[in-house]
């Protein structure tokens, strides 16, 4: 029975359901996309369709991304206990349970309508890929943006039979948060990684790295800003934004002197950017469509 129990965390442990904030970023643009392709009323299966598969395709993701690492999560001392660098879970076993999830969500997805069961080949497609991105450019983190936020066109596409522009509109903004977000966290690695030759913006940003994690903050809210005139969102919205931008300043604080550990905080603190962008939206169609 110990055996089992020992198992069973090492498997939480490397979908990072112990730790849900990849969840949690993933979470947040999805449901500002079902809110704004239902008019804050997304259908019940739909939703409930979106949230379990987010956390099943974070879930594999992480598998998958673990898998394409191992070795040189071995490398990096943050990442060096992870189950698969550290031998406690096999290879064979890490791509079963990818499998396993992977077909989960796809079920899920089989509840919807043909065109999100299109879409959401791309989405496998790009959460395969993306792990290895890293070898190749150092733009990861905009690769993550697009993989995270295939769920918008998705989310739309679910509710509404089509993917209109004010889709394609939210999607570009949750890339750049992306870049934001995951540029901070890379900058916790940034000196491994440059010795062992893994790429990311934070080592092609330089020192422009706290430039460039600003700029991409801003461009997300102006794009909401946009998505909220397209759609005819209010105040709440908009006061959503305002607190989200103070966040993001926030951020700017903490990064300020590159410290590791500030840095990962600023990462962290983009579930409450996030978090305060939904309840703007939600508050908005709650208050004023209703």
């Amino acid at each position: 029975m110990m055996d089992i129990k020992q198992r069973l965390y090492e498997y939480i442990q490397l979908t990072r359901l112990n730790r849900p904030i990849g969840i949690l970023l993933l979470l947040w643009p999805t449901l500002w996309a079902l809110w704004i392709a239902g008019a804050g009323k997304p259908a019940g299966l739909v939703l409930i369709v979106f949230v379990l598969g987010t956390i099943l395709m974070r879930s594999a993701g992480c598998v998958i991304n673990d898998y394409a690492d191992r070795f040189i999560d071995a490398r990096v001392k943050r990442t060096s206990g992870r189950p698969l660098a550290a031998g406690r879970v096999s290879e064979k076993e890490a791509l079963v349970l990818f499998v396993a999830l992977a077909l989960a969500a796809f079920g899920l997805v089989l509840l919807l309508n043909w065109l999100t069961i299109a879409l959401s080949f791309v989405g496998a497609a790009l959460a395969v890929s993306y792990p290895f991105m890293k070898r190749y450019t150092h733009l990861p983190q905009f690769y993550l943006g697009i993989t995270f936020g295939w769920a918008i066109p998705m989310a739309f596409a679910a509710e509404t039979g089509s993917v209109p522009a004010v889709a394609w509109i939210l999607f570009t903004a949750n890339i750049f948060w992306a870049v934001a977000y995951d540029t901070a966290y890379a900058m916790v690695d940034r000196d491994d990684d440059i010795k062992i030759g893994v790429k990311s913006t934070a080592i092609l940003f330089g020192r422009y790295d706290r430039l460039m994690i600003a700029i991409s903050h801003v461009i997300t809210l102006l794009l909401l800003y946009w998505v909220g005139e397209l759609v005819g969102l209010g105040w709440w919205f908009r006061t959503g934004l305002v607190i989200a931008a103070g966040l993001a300043t926030y951020q700017q604080l903490l990064i300020r002197d590159r410290d590791k550990v500030k840095c990962f905080r600023a990462f962290l603190d983009n579930n409450r950017f996030g978090l305060v962008i939904f309840v703007g939206l939600f508050l908005d169609y709650l208050v004023v469509f209703n």
